[in-house]
Protein backbone atom coordinates (compact mmCIF):
# COMPACT_ATOMS: atom_id res chain seq x y z
CA UNK A 1 0.00 0.00 0.00
CA UNK A 2 1.44 3.78 -0.72
CA UNK A 3 1.75 5.77 2.59
CA UNK A 4 2.12 9.89 3.15
CA UNK A 5 4.54 11.35 4.89
CA UNK A 6 3.96 14.23 7.08
CA UNK A 7 6.75 15.77 9.42
CA UNK A 8 8.57 12.65 9.63
CA UNK A 9 5.62 10.21 10.40
CA UNK A 10 3.91 7.79 7.59
CA UNK A 11 -0.16 7.13 7.11
CA UNK A 12 -1.06 4.45 5.65
CA UNK A 13 -3.32 4.67 2.77
CA UNK A 14 -4.87 1.26 2.88
CA UNK A 15 -5.39 1.06 6.56
CA UNK A 16 -7.22 4.83 6.50
CA UNK A 17 -9.42 3.21 3.76
CA UNK A 18 -10.03 0.68 5.85
CA UNK A 19 -10.78 2.17 9.22
CA UNK A 20 -12.70 4.99 7.73
CA UNK A 21 -14.72 1.65 6.81
CA UNK A 22 -14.89 -0.59 9.77
CA UNK A 23 -15.04 2.38 12.52
CA UNK A 24 -18.82 2.92 12.08
CA UNK A 25 -19.43 -0.96 12.23
CA UNK A 26 -17.02 -1.34 16.05
CA UNK A 27 -18.66 2.14 17.50
CA UNK A 28 -21.79 0.36 16.70
CA UNK A 29 -20.81 -3.07 18.31
CA UNK A 30 -19.29 -1.29 21.70
CA UNK A 31 -22.45 0.79 21.86
CA UNK A 32 -24.64 -2.19 21.36
CA UNK A 33 -22.86 -4.14 24.22
CA UNK A 34 -21.84 -1.21 26.35
CA UNK A 35 -18.83 -2.64 27.00
CA UNK A 36 -16.09 0.13 27.81
CA UNK A 37 -13.16 -1.94 27.12
CA UNK A 38 -10.57 -0.34 24.69
CA UNK A 39 -10.16 -2.31 21.48
CA UNK A 40 -5.96 -1.26 21.58
CA UNK A 41 -4.26 -3.44 24.36
CA UNK A 42 -1.31 -1.59 23.36
CA UNK A 43 0.19 0.30 26.64
CA UNK A 44 -1.02 4.10 26.39
CA UNK A 45 0.21 6.35 29.57
CA UNK A 46 -1.91 9.31 28.74
CA UNK A 47 -0.71 12.66 31.30
CA UNK A 48 2.85 12.48 32.58
CA UNK A 49 3.73 12.12 36.80
CA UNK A 50 6.21 10.30 38.95
CA UNK A 51 9.01 8.84 36.85
CA UNK A 52 9.78 9.44 33.05
CA UNK A 53 11.67 5.95 32.19
CA UNK A 54 14.25 6.79 29.37
CA UNK A 55 16.72 3.93 27.51
CA UNK A 56 20.92 5.07 27.00
CA UNK A 57 22.94 3.11 24.90
CA UNK A 58 26.09 4.33 25.79
CA UNK A 59 30.05 2.71 25.00
CA UNK A 60 31.19 3.26 28.47
CA UNK A 61 33.72 0.64 27.79
CA UNK A 62 35.90 0.32 24.69
CA UNK A 63 37.41 1.88 22.34
CA UNK A 64 34.69 5.00 22.14
CA UNK A 65 34.20 5.46 25.70
CA UNK A 66 36.83 8.28 26.34
CA UNK A 67 36.00 10.35 23.15
CA UNK A 68 32.19 9.59 22.69
CA UNK A 69 30.42 7.50 25.39
CA UNK A 70 31.56 9.35 28.40
CA UNK A 71 30.92 12.83 27.30
CA UNK A 72 27.32 11.73 26.04
CA UNK A 73 26.91 11.07 28.97
CA UNK A 74 28.12 13.46 30.83
CA UNK A 75 26.02 15.84 28.73
CA UNK A 76 23.29 13.75 29.24
CA UNK A 77 23.56 13.81 33.43
CA UNK A 78 24.03 17.81 33.32
CA UNK A 79 20.59 18.04 31.15
CA UNK A 80 18.86 15.60 33.58
CA UNK A 81 19.73 17.33 36.56
CA UNK A 82 18.84 20.89 35.12
CA UNK A 83 15.46 19.57 33.51
CA UNK A 84 14.51 17.31 36.95
CA UNK A 85 15.18 20.60 39.27
CA UNK A 86 13.19 22.93 36.67
CA UNK A 87 10.09 21.65 37.02
CA UNK A 88 9.44 21.46 33.41
CA UNK A 89 8.07 18.31 33.47
CA UNK A 90 5.35 19.40 36.45
CA UNK A 91 6.35 16.93 39.37
CA UNK A 92 7.47 14.07 36.91
CA UNK A 93 11.21 13.28 36.65
CA UNK A 94 13.20 11.58 34.24
CA UNK A 95 14.96 8.26 35.70
CA UNK A 96 17.84 6.90 32.88
CA UNK A 97 18.22 3.54 32.68
CA UNK A 98 21.49 2.55 30.69
CA UNK A 99 23.15 0.00 29.14
CA UNK A 100 26.89 -0.29 28.03
CA UNK A 101 26.97 -1.17 24.21
CA UNK A 102 30.19 -2.33 24.33
CA UNK A 103 29.70 -4.74 27.29
CA UNK A 104 26.47 -5.93 24.55
CA UNK A 105 25.83 -5.31 21.36
CA UNK A 106 23.80 -1.98 20.58
CA UNK A 107 20.61 -5.03 19.54
CA UNK A 108 20.98 -6.36 22.78
CA UNK A 109 20.78 -3.49 24.67
CA UNK A 110 17.80 -2.46 22.51
CA UNK A 111 15.88 -5.63 23.16
CA UNK A 112 16.43 -5.39 26.92
CA UNK A 113 15.05 -1.82 27.06
CA UNK A 114 12.00 -2.27 25.02
CA UNK A 115 11.32 -5.85 26.08
CA UNK A 116 12.80 -5.99 29.89
CA UNK A 117 12.40 -2.33 31.19
CA UNK A 118 9.65 -1.32 28.82
CA UNK A 119 10.92 1.90 27.58
CA UNK A 120 9.11 3.88 25.08
CA UNK A 121 12.25 6.24 23.84
CA UNK A 122 15.87 5.04 23.71
CA UNK A 123 18.16 7.83 23.05
CA UNK A 124 22.54 7.23 22.96
CA UNK A 125 24.17 5.04 20.72
CA UNK A 126 27.05 6.60 18.99
CA UNK A 127 28.18 4.55 15.70
CA UNK A 128 26.60 4.44 13.12
CA UNK A 129 27.19 1.08 12.15
CA UNK A 130 25.00 -0.12 15.56
CA UNK A 131 22.51 2.35 14.49
CA UNK A 132 21.98 0.71 11.66
CA UNK A 133 21.52 -2.28 12.96
CA UNK A 134 19.49 -1.59 16.47
CA UNK A 135 17.42 1.10 15.03
CA UNK A 136 14.52 -1.18 13.40
CA UNK A 137 14.54 -3.02 16.44
CA UNK A 138 13.18 0.23 17.83
CA UNK A 139 10.94 1.02 15.05
CA UNK A 140 9.60 -2.61 14.89
CA UNK A 141 8.50 -2.06 18.51
CA UNK A 142 6.90 1.40 17.93
CA UNK A 143 9.64 2.52 20.57
CA UNK A 144 11.54 6.12 19.91
CA UNK A 145 15.33 6.43 18.88
CA UNK A 146 16.44 9.55 19.16
CA UNK A 147 20.50 9.29 18.71
CA UNK A 148 22.65 12.76 19.73
CA UNK A 149 25.80 11.77 17.46
CA UNK A 150 25.02 9.32 14.44
CA UNK A 151 25.68 10.82 11.21
CA UNK A 152 25.45 8.36 8.62
CA UNK A 153 22.85 9.25 5.88
CA UNK A 154 19.80 7.26 5.67
CA UNK A 155 19.45 6.35 9.07
CA UNK A 156 16.45 8.50 10.01
CA UNK A 157 14.56 6.71 7.00
CA UNK A 158 14.44 3.51 8.63
CA UNK A 159 11.04 4.48 10.24
CA UNK A 160 8.91 7.22 11.76
CA UNK A 161 10.33 6.44 15.29
CA UNK A 162 13.84 7.05 14.28
CA UNK A 163 14.95 10.50 15.09
CA UNK A 164 18.59 12.53 15.16
CA UNK A 165 20.08 15.38 16.75
CA UNK A 166 23.45 15.31 14.45
CA UNK A 167 23.56 16.80 11.00
CA UNK A 168 24.39 14.29 8.79
CA UNK A 169 27.73 13.90 7.00
CA UNK A 170 26.14 14.84 3.66
CA UNK A 171 25.09 18.19 4.93
CA UNK A 172 28.66 18.93 7.15
CA UNK A 173 30.30 17.67 4.02
CA UNK A 174 28.89 19.52 1.39
CA UNK A 175 28.43 22.84 3.73
CA UNK A 176 32.13 22.33 4.86
CA UNK A 177 33.55 21.72 1.18
CA UNK A 178 31.32 24.88 -0.40
CA UNK A 179 33.03 26.93 2.34
CA UNK A 180 37.03 26.28 2.74
CA UNK A 181 36.89 25.75 -1.04
CA UNK A 182 35.58 29.78 -1.65
CA UNK A 183 38.11 30.58 1.22
CA UNK A 184 41.19 28.18 0.40
CA UNK A 185 40.56 28.08 -3.67
CA UNK A 186 42.05 24.26 -3.88
CA UNK A 187 41.66 22.29 -7.23
CA UNK A 188 43.32 18.82 -6.52
CA UNK A 189 42.49 17.16 -3.58
CA UNK A 190 42.78 13.56 -1.88
CA UNK A 191 40.63 11.58 0.72
CA UNK A 192 41.49 8.60 3.04
CA UNK A 193 38.80 6.87 5.25
CA UNK A 194 38.03 3.86 6.87
CA UNK A 195 36.47 1.42 4.63
CA UNK A 196 35.22 -0.82 7.07
CA UNK A 197 33.11 1.86 9.12
CA UNK A 198 29.84 3.41 8.18
CA UNK A 199 30.01 6.66 8.84
CA UNK A 200 33.75 6.93 7.30
CA UNK A 201 32.16 5.48 4.20
CA UNK A 202 29.40 7.78 3.72
CA UNK A 203 31.27 10.74 4.84
CA UNK A 204 33.98 10.24 1.65
CA UNK A 205 31.24 9.57 -0.32
CA UNK A 206 29.52 12.81 0.36
CA UNK A 207 32.97 14.83 0.40
CA UNK A 208 33.71 13.07 -3.76
CA UNK A 209 30.02 14.24 -4.10
CA UNK A 210 30.56 17.55 -3.10
CA UNK A 211 34.47 18.28 -4.60
CA UNK A 212 33.46 17.19 -8.42
CA UNK A 213 30.36 19.86 -7.45
CA UNK A 214 32.84 22.45 -7.20
CA UNK A 215 34.95 21.38 -9.74
CA UNK A 216 37.76 20.09 -7.54
CA UNK A 217 39.64 17.02 -8.99
CA UNK A 218 40.46 14.15 -6.83
CA UNK A 219 43.75 12.93 -7.47
CA UNK A 220 43.99 9.50 -4.88
CA UNK A 221 41.60 7.99 -2.53
CA UNK A 222 43.38 6.01 0.02
CA UNK A 223 41.54 3.29 2.51
CA UNK A 224 42.31 2.51 5.99
CA UNK A 225 40.40 -0.13 8.38
CA UNK A 226 39.45 0.40 11.98
CA UNK A 227 42.01 -0.54 14.25
CA UNK A 228 45.02 0.35 12.09
CA UNK A 229 48.30 1.91 13.42
CA UNK A 230 50.65 2.56 10.13
CA UNK A 231 49.55 4.41 7.89
CA UNK A 232 52.61 5.48 6.36
CA UNK A 233 51.57 3.79 2.79
CA UNK A 234 48.18 5.82 1.97
CA UNK A 235 49.94 9.00 3.30
CA UNK A 236 53.06 8.24 1.33
CA UNK A 237 51.03 7.81 -2.18
CA UNK A 238 49.17 10.92 -1.09
CA UNK A 239 52.16 13.39 -0.53
CA UNK A 240 52.94 11.75 -4.25
CA UNK A 241 50.19 12.96 -5.74
CA UNK A 242 50.94 16.91 -4.21
CA UNK A 243 47.07 17.64 -3.31
CA UNK A 244 46.25 21.28 -2.18
CA UNK A 245 43.89 19.68 0.65
CA UNK A 246 43.07 16.44 2.02
CA UNK A 247 39.86 14.94 3.11
CA UNK A 248 39.79 12.67 6.29
CA UNK A 249 37.43 10.67 7.87
CA UNK A 250 37.91 7.88 10.17
CA UNK A 251 37.00 6.70 13.81
CA UNK A 252 38.55 8.99 17.15
CA UNK A 253 41.27 6.39 17.56
CA UNK A 254 43.00 6.94 14.17
CA UNK A 255 42.49 10.62 13.33
CA UNK A 256 45.73 11.96 15.45
CA UNK A 257 47.67 8.93 13.94
CA UNK A 258 46.55 10.39 10.77
CA UNK A 259 47.80 13.58 11.56
CA UNK A 260 51.18 13.06 12.98
CA UNK A 261 52.28 10.55 10.42
CA UNK A 262 51.20 12.72 7.45
CA UNK A 263 53.19 15.61 8.80
CA UNK A 264 56.35 13.29 10.04
CA UNK A 265 55.87 11.87 5.93
CA UNK A 266 56.61 15.62 4.97
CA UNK A 267 53.22 16.63 3.52
CA UNK A 268 53.44 20.14 4.24
CA UNK A 269 51.40 22.42 6.69
CA UNK A 270 50.24 24.53 4.04
CA UNK A 271 48.40 21.34 2.78
CA UNK A 272 45.14 21.14 5.31
CA UNK A 273 43.39 18.50 6.70
CA UNK A 274 39.69 19.00 6.52
CA UNK A 275 37.92 16.36 9.33
CA UNK A 276 34.60 16.12 9.78
CA UNK A 277 33.40 16.14 13.70
CA UNK A 278 37.52 16.73 14.31
CA UNK A 279 37.08 17.68 18.76
CA UNK A 280 39.85 19.12 20.86
CA UNK A 281 40.82 15.76 22.49
CA UNK A 282 41.61 14.65 18.70
CA UNK A 283 43.73 17.66 18.13
CA UNK A 284 45.85 17.02 21.52
CA UNK A 285 45.86 13.88 20.58
CA UNK A 286 47.85 14.64 17.30
CA UNK A 287 49.43 17.64 19.11
CA UNK A 288 51.64 20.06 16.70
CA UNK A 289 50.46 18.30 13.83
CA UNK A 290 46.95 19.53 14.05
CA UNK A 291 48.39 23.01 13.60
CA UNK A 292 46.24 24.29 10.65
CA UNK A 293 43.59 21.07 10.67
CA UNK A 294 39.62 22.26 9.81
CA UNK A 295 36.71 20.61 11.21
CA UNK A 296 33.44 20.44 9.94
CA UNK A 297 31.03 20.04 13.12
CA UNK A 298 27.69 20.44 14.24
CA UNK A 299 28.54 22.53 17.41
CA UNK A 300 31.32 24.20 19.06
CA UNK A 301 32.36 26.11 22.64
CA UNK A 302 32.39 29.55 20.71
CA UNK A 303 28.88 29.06 18.93
CA UNK A 304 26.90 32.18 20.04
CA UNK A 305 23.52 29.97 20.47
CA UNK A 306 21.03 30.06 23.57
CA UNK A 307 22.70 28.67 27.22
CA UNK A 308 25.59 27.78 24.99
CA UNK A 309 27.78 30.08 27.68
CA UNK A 310 26.17 28.31 30.41
CA UNK A 311 26.47 24.97 29.47
CA UNK A 312 29.91 25.57 28.63
CA UNK A 313 30.62 26.46 32.36
CA UNK A 314 28.38 24.27 34.01
CA UNK A 315 30.18 21.22 32.10
CA UNK A 316 33.60 22.76 32.86
CA UNK A 317 31.94 23.13 36.99
CA UNK A 318 30.79 19.68 36.83
CA UNK A 319 32.89 17.54 35.36
CA UNK A 320 36.58 19.53 35.49
CA UNK A 321 36.91 19.45 31.63
CA UNK A 322 35.76 20.98 28.18
CA UNK A 323 32.47 19.96 26.70
CA UNK A 324 33.27 18.72 23.31
CA UNK A 325 30.85 17.91 20.15
CA UNK A 326 28.92 14.78 21.52
CA UNK A 327 28.03 16.33 24.77
CA UNK A 328 26.87 19.38 24.08
CA UNK A 329 24.38 17.11 21.56
CA UNK A 330 23.12 14.42 24.25
CA UNK A 331 22.56 17.77 26.39
CA UNK A 332 20.88 19.37 23.75
CA UNK A 333 18.96 15.87 22.94
CA UNK A 334 17.73 15.48 26.88
CA UNK A 335 16.28 19.64 26.45
CA UNK A 336 14.03 18.65 23.04
CA UNK A 337 13.04 15.23 24.44
CA UNK A 338 11.91 16.95 27.45
CA UNK A 339 9.93 19.56 25.47
CA UNK A 340 8.07 16.95 23.20
CA UNK A 341 7.24 14.77 26.31
CA UNK A 342 5.86 18.24 27.80
CA UNK A 343 4.21 18.81 24.67
CA UNK A 344 2.61 15.54 24.17
CA UNK A 345 1.78 15.44 27.61
CA UNK A 346 2.31 11.47 27.65
CA UNK A 347 5.00 9.10 28.23
CA UNK A 348 3.24 7.06 25.42
CA UNK A 349 5.94 6.52 22.31
CA UNK A 350 3.66 7.31 19.52
CA UNK A 351 2.44 10.67 21.20
CA UNK A 352 6.39 11.42 21.79
CA UNK A 353 7.42 10.84 18.23
CA UNK A 354 4.34 12.98 17.08
CA UNK A 355 5.72 15.83 19.27
CA UNK A 356 9.56 15.34 18.01
CA UNK A 357 7.90 15.39 14.36
CA UNK A 358 6.73 18.73 15.22
CA UNK A 359 9.55 20.47 16.40
CA UNK A 360 10.09 24.23 14.30
CA UNK A 361 12.61 26.46 15.46
CA UNK A 362 13.32 24.98 18.92
CA UNK A 363 16.02 26.96 20.72
CA UNK A 364 19.28 25.13 21.65
CA UNK A 365 22.82 25.17 22.34
CA UNK A 366 23.01 23.83 19.08
CA UNK A 367 20.57 26.75 17.49
CA UNK A 368 17.26 26.81 16.24
CA UNK A 369 16.30 23.05 15.85
CA UNK A 370 14.14 21.28 13.60
CA UNK A 371 13.49 18.16 12.19
CA UNK A 372 13.00 17.45 8.62
CA UNK A 373 10.26 15.09 6.98
CA UNK A 374 12.59 11.53 7.68
CA UNK A 375 13.57 12.78 11.13
CA UNK A 376 16.70 14.19 10.84
CA UNK A 377 18.17 17.80 12.49
CA UNK A 378 18.34 20.72 10.62
CA UNK A 379 20.55 23.45 12.12
CA UNK A 380 23.42 25.59 11.11
CA UNK A 381 26.57 23.50 10.89
CA UNK A 382 29.94 25.18 11.76
CA UNK A 383 33.50 25.10 9.96
CA UNK A 384 36.67 25.69 12.09
CA UNK A 385 40.23 25.53 11.93
CA UNK A 386 42.82 24.71 14.56
CA UNK A 387 45.59 27.35 14.60
CA UNK A 388 47.69 28.80 17.48
CA UNK A 389 46.27 25.80 20.44
CA UNK A 390 42.62 26.18 19.63
CA UNK A 391 39.77 26.37 17.37
CA UNK A 392 38.29 29.70 15.64
CA UNK A 393 35.66 30.35 12.90
CA UNK A 394 36.88 29.52 9.59
CA UNK A 395 36.76 32.70 7.22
Amino acid sequence: MPSIKTRGFSVNVGRIILITFVLPIITLIVGLSGCGESLDDSPQTTGIAGEIRIGVVLALTGQFADELGKPMQNGFELARAEINSSGQLGDAKIRFITEDDQSVSAVEAFNKLIHEDGVSVITGLAVSTQAKEAFPIAQENRVVAFSPVSTAPGLSAIGDYIFRASLTVDELNSNGVKITQEILGYKRAATIYDETDLFSTNSNEAFLDALAEHGVEVLTTQTIQTGNTDFSVQLTLIKETNPDAIFCTALPKEIPLILTQGRDLGIPNLVPFIIPQLSQALVQGAGPAAEGAISLIAWSSIKPTPGNGAFVQNYRAAYGTEPNAWAAQSYAVLYILAAAIADAQSTDSTAIRDALANTINFDTILGQFSFDAVGDAVYDPQVLIFKNGEFKAFE
